[in-house]
């Protein structure tokens, strides 16, 4: 008869003394083993009742029994940091007893395809509700920006835990970059990742944790931010396009919007700009933080068209020495 409760445990705190882990200050590691404030994040999540979940950098496991109290059908973790391999298959033999399997993988998440840890019956249409199934992580600082970037690059192109459908993400992240992320127009916050996040999500900031409830405590706070993929991106260019104008113009934020979208052009034809952003009808003194996401959908689709009947202008860089000006010879915003 298979057994409802995992036999006792160790605590995390036990654990670490007993492998005597420390945390590593060039991972970016802070572990969560306040039990009040690992319920609040796995809550942030929502329901998780039959979710195929991945949990990314599970370090000692605090999180990971949180999640496995819940009634989900199964558990990866990827986890970078070998040291903690043994006490997660001490976890996963532990939990085997209650019938749910916990799966442990080493490698970097940042190189680590998600899409075969989920069942191929899980997937559902791209407009169907949201798949069961769930990322959750407590990042590293260090790669919780890039991490991000590359996932919604994934998410736009609907490929890795995206080839399933709307997969919902459940993530830290520090504070500050929190608000970066949900910041509407005119925030003093409102940035590259704003835009990035809000065209293609639907983002919240579900909790804050303090920041003295981490070991070690790191000097911010942290917030709980919550990813669902919108069923439409609000800007229907591809990602690469998007990415590019939205990165060039938040370049130069304390500057006109000119200022940064004129780099996206050589000097020679830094006329375009301005016939760009007279036909996205984009006043030229508005600030990056000041645009809307629909200014920013004009500039896209008008800058999508000059790279599709002219590709080579996508590989234009302004900060290239000597760059090939041929492709770019008569080009007009009326022409494209």
């Amino acid at each position: 008869m298979t057994l409802q409760r995992a036999p006792p445990l160790p605590t995390i705190q036990e654990l670490i003394r007993i492998y005597k882990l420390g945390a590593i200050k060039r991972l970016s590691q802070n572990f969560l083993l306040n039990q009040s404030a690992i319920k609040k994040l796995v809550r942030c999540a929502g329901d998780l009742t039959d979710c195929h979940v991945i949990e990314v950098g599970p370090g000692p496991g605090g999180i990971t029994r949180q999640i496995l109290s819940a009634d989900i059908k199964h558990l990866s973790v990827i986890e970078k940091d070998e040291r903690f391999i043994p006490i997660l298959k001490s976890l996963s033999a532990g939990y085997k007893f209650t019938g749910k399997d916990l799966r442990i993988f080493h490698g970097d998440v940042l190189k680590f395809n998600m899409a075969p840890l989920f069942p191929f019956e899980e997937k559902k249409k791209w407009t169907d509700l949201p798949p069961n199934l769930h990322v959750i992580g407590n990042l590293p600082f260090n790669i919780s920006s890039p991490l991000i970037i590359l996932w919604l690059r994934q998410i736009s192109e609907r490929t890795g835990a995206w080839s399933y459908g709307r997969t919902r993400l459940t993530l830290t992240f520090q504070k500050e970059v929190g608000e970066r992320m949900v910041a509407d127009i005119l925030h003093k916050q409102r940035s590259r990742l704003s835009i990035m996040c809000q065209h293609l999500c639907d983002v919240t900031v579900k909790h804050v944790i303090p920041g003295k409830v981490f070991v070690p405590p790191p000097e911010v706070d942290v917030a709980v931010v919550h990813f669902v993929p919108l069923k439409y991106p609000r800007i229907e260019q591809p990602y690469h396009i998007v990415e590019k104008l939205v990165r060039h113009t938040f370049h130069y934020r304390q500057k006109f919007c000119r200022r940064g979208l004129v780099t996206l052009f050589p000097a020679e034809l830094a006329h375009l700009c301005d016939e760009m952003l007279s036909k996205a009808d984009v006043d030229p003194t508005t600030r990056p933080q000041e645009l809307s996401m629909e200014d920013f959908r004009r500039l896209c689709n008008f800058y999508g068209m000059y790279c599709e009947r002219h590709p080579r202008l996508f590989n234009y860089y302004y900060r290239d020495r000597e760059p090939d000006l041929s492709c770019l010879q008569g080009l007009t915003i009326d022409s494209a």
